[in-house]
């Protein structure tokens, strides 16, 4: 945590796909949680604001816009649709929130373009919900698969 404290967790499921994760902890106090926003009313130019911990910077917040949602064929996942923003996000961010002005988190920090400065990458709060709650039911994500792939 913040202040140092540190609590044990039970990992409850995984996602490699969207690269999420569901970790059960017994906190000692009452936790703020952040409220989830929701993902589908994002517009290009809204404000975005990424906090994460870069290089072991601890508690780094940068700001920047979204600068395009449902992007995909970024190779870093299978399943891609993610938010794009211009808001700094380094090695350490992973994980870390993507939140707008009202404080709701609107995507969870994933990647960047290593070769490009400014193109950072969040999955969408919309899709980690449907991802944590599958994890949180039964551990794992299901999906349907008809054996069929499109190519460019």
């Amino acid at each position: 945590m913040a202040d140092k404290r540190e609590y044990t967790g039970q990992v409850v499921g995984t996602d490699p796909k969207t690269d999420l994760a569901v970790v059960r902890f017994q906190p000692d106090r009452d936790l703020t949680v952040a409220t989830l926003g929701n993902s589908d009313n994002l517009r290009v130019g809204e404000w975005a604001i990424a906090i994460g911990n870069p290089f072991g910077l601890d508690q780094t917040v940068t700001v920047g816009v979204i600068s395009a949602t449902g992007r995909s064929d970024v190779g870093v996942a299978t399943y891609e649709n993610f938010i794009q923003t211009d808001a700094s996000i380094n090695p350490g961010n992973s994980g870390g929130p993507l939140i707008n002005l009202r404080g709701e988190v609107i995507g969870i920090n994933t990647a960047i373009v290593a070769t490009g400065q400014g193109i950072g990458f969040a999955i969408p709060a919309n899709m980690a919900k449907r991802v944590t709650s599958q994890l949180i039911d039964r551990g794992k994500v299901t999906r349907g698969w008809i054996g069929v792939s499109l190519q460019p």
